[in-house]
């Protein structure tokens, strides 16, 4: 067993199993205390919501809590091991929801039989919660789950592997084709990989201003194209009219390559055939499309971001979706839509162009300096500015557009 494997154990098991815990808001300590926490006193607030539902806001926990949930079909990079062996996934995303922007988070885990069944067992207990976070569930599935409670349910649902790797994904490209003085619009794109965080990514960057036509996506069976019979309503949608098959007749004279595939699918060759300045984001975990060392020694011109914590520009999404949230539930959006997304997007990118607190620069050891540039694409996730400045986007946002429940910021917001 590896050092990293007992550690990981160990960190889950010990001092009590598990990431997560529950912890009392109000006190318990007298009768008195006990009489307005249940019976007689809880009858008052139940009165209340029954005869004013949004109430729930004002004498629950609804306002501030996310239901993360998984049917375990594919968990991280391990596959369909089932619901309860994403628990642990689950009480992760918990722990960060808590850790990042104070949002308390209880993880789901469904097990079912067909889709149907799934969309509504979560339908039946949304109310219960202030979001819906979908993780760790297959495509194509999961794009009819995510579409399906969207319409059924009135608060926000978001599949974090879809949009919160587009989001971070389409702020850290933006970022890096900027450095490297290309536009989005005339940017040619492979994408290696056609799964669910693929084509939101490339759907993402479509809304950013990239060409449809510009983007070139491959699955395992080659590049999608129009003359091909064995796609999915969601690979059509970037079939490309093409007599190009291969990932070296796509890559050749290509600005980006997206990689959310699998380990050493790309090769040094490969990226001699890119155009100049190429940006390259390899985020297969734990092992990337191509070793960032072995990309640096090939081309001194790219910038290259990966899904590791121990390189440079990591493509994570806890740059995102804790703070999304927030400023969903904080003006009681029913839905995280397109317009939130996008100032999510701009908020992350515009970050990292600032300079960077000593705080961020001492939580990572060795390092005296970060600064907008080749190997600073994205902000950090322990920057503290990430809750303020993507929550208060994100909840202007909401309200712009129509789906908050609440019109107007508090003062002070976020400052």
């Amino acid at each position: 067993m590896t050092d990293l494997r007992q550690q990981a154990l160990d960190y889950h098991e010990f001092p009590v199993p598990g990431k997560t815990a529950v912890c009392l808001t109000k006190p318990a300590r007298t009768s008195k205390d006990l009489a307005l926490a249940y019976s007689p006193g809880v009858a008052e607030p139940v009165r209340e919501i029954a005869s004013n539902p949004s109430d729930a806001y004002r004498y629950t926990n609804k306002g501030n809590t996310v239901a993360v949930i998984s049917n375990g079909t594919a968990i991280l990079g391990l596959g369909n091991l089932g619901p309860l062996a994403s628990k642990p996934v689950m009480e992760g995303k918990a722990l960060l929801f808590k850790h990042f922007a104070n949002i308390d988070a209880t993880d789901i885990e469904v097990k079912h039989r067909t889709t149907e069944e799934f969309i509504n067992t979560v339908e039946a207990i949304a109310d219960t919660f202030g979001g819906i976070n979908l993780e760790d569930i297959k495509a194509p599935e999961c794009f009819e789950i995510e579409r399906e409670l969207i319409e059924r349910c009135a608060i926000p649902v978001f599949h974090d592997d879809q949009h919160g790797t587009a989001i971070v994904t389409a702020a850290g490209m933006i970022n890096a084709l900027e450095i490297q003085g290309k536009e989005l619009c005339k940017a040619v794109f492979v994408c290696m990989g056609a799964g669910a965080a693929a084509i939101a990514c490339m759907t993402m960057l479509v809304k950013c201003g990239a060409q449809r036509e510009n983007i070139y996506m491959l699955d395992r069976q080659g590049v999608l194209h129009t003359r091909r019979d064995d796609m999915n309503e969601y690979k059509q949608l970037f079939a490309n009219n093409t007599d190009k098959r291969t990932l070296q007749d796509v890559i050749a004279g290509a600005d980006v390559f997206l990689g959310l595939s699998g380990p050493d699918l790309l090769t040094e060759e490969d990226i001699k055939l890119m155009a100049d300045k190429p940006v390259i984001f390899a985020c297969s975990n734990p092992d990337p499309e191509i070793k960032p060392e072995l990309a640096h020694a090939t081309r001194q011109d790219l910038i290259m971001g990966t899904g590791r914590s121990d390189y440079p520009n990591q493509v994570n999404n806890v740059l995102c979706f804790p703070f999304i949230f927030r400023g969903a539930l904080d003006v009681r959006a029913t839905r995280i839509n397109d317009e939130m997304k996008i100032a999510a997007v701009r908020a992350i990118a515009d970050l990292a162009k600032e300079p960077v607190p000593d705080s961020v620069l001492a939580a990572y050891e060795g390092v005296t300096e970060m600064k907008f540039g080749a190997d600073y694409v994205l902000p950090k996730p322990m920057d503290p500015r990430l809750l303020s400045r993507i929550a208060k986007a994100v909840a202007q946002a909401a309200i712009d557009s129509g789906v908050a429940q609440l019109t107007d910021l508090p003062d002070g917001y976020m400052d």
